[in-house]
């Protein structure tokens, strides 16, 4: 049976303030969940309103009603199980290969498919500005499908990393290189931009390649794309010339 407190704790771990505070974030769903335990996070907590998990041990496995998990959850429609785990210290960053920048970042759920397609390209290394959104925030964990456990992801000064990279800095803009018509190198860094704003005019000046990826529609009246569409395509570019 989950306690008051534990309800109180689950509650405030939806806000940025209190998971940092506790040093927790939660995930819900098996698939998630499953992919978190057979990682390197430490579980604090399995809550599950089924008899399952079984390799969890059994003091740190808490039945609950359905009713106690819509309290807790962050998900319209729960799902059967929610799991507490520690938040990590950040891990060194991999300062090689292809490394992707994320400027200002806010929407969820782009982070977490940003997330899933780095595990599918192979990209070891995300480096996020400051103003982008938690990796730990409930929808970023949902979305990125376990990958979050795959990828290491750093939130730095994005200005002085990358100034003081050696590595090439690309960045996409709607009048740069045609990126199916560019050489493409094995190791650099990647910048993707906000949403509404893309690249923020201090990290533009950052960048020594432009690249776009052209509009092939007759009419040419979409203004842009979304931005984790966008990466997908990018980076299967950089992946399909190395």
């Amino acid at each position: 049976m989950i306690s008051k407190n534990q309800i109180k704790l689950i509650t405030g771990l939806h806000q940025k303030k209190q998971r940092f505070a506790n040093q927790l974030f939660f995930a819900e769903g098996i698939k998630v969940i499953q992919e978190l335990l057979l990682s390197n996070f430490e579980l604090e907590y399995l809550f599950t309103t089924q008899n399952d998990f079984e390799t969890v041990e059994f003091s740190k496995r808490i039945s609950i009603t359905e009713q106690e998990l819509k309290k807790i959850s962050a998900l319209s429609t729960p799902n059967t199980c929610l799991a507490l785990f520690k938040i990590p210290a950040e891990n060194t960053i991999i300062d090689s290969d292809l490394i992707l920048a994320l400027d200002d970042i806010r929407d969820p759920g782009n982070l977490g498919t940003i997330l899933r397609l780095c595990d599918w390209f192979g990209i070891q290394q995300i480096i996020c500005s400051k103003e982008t959104v938690d990796i730990y925030n409930p929808k970023v964990v949902q979305a990125t499908m376990g990958s979050i456990a795959r990828v290491n992801v750093n939130y730095v000064d994005l200005k002085s990393f990358i100034t003081n990279t050696k590595l090439p800095v690309f960045g996409t803009f709607m009048n740069g290189e045609n990126i199916y018509q560019s050489v493409l190198p094995q190791n650099g860094i990647i910048i993707m931009g906000n949403e509404a704003n893309g690249i923020s005019a201090e990290i533009e000046k950052t960048v020594t390649s432009r690249l776009t990826i052209p509009r092939f529609g007759k009419l040419q009246k979409t203004e842009s794309l979304n931005v984790a569409t966008a990466t997908a395509i990018v980076l299967s570019e950089f992946k399909r010339n190395s």
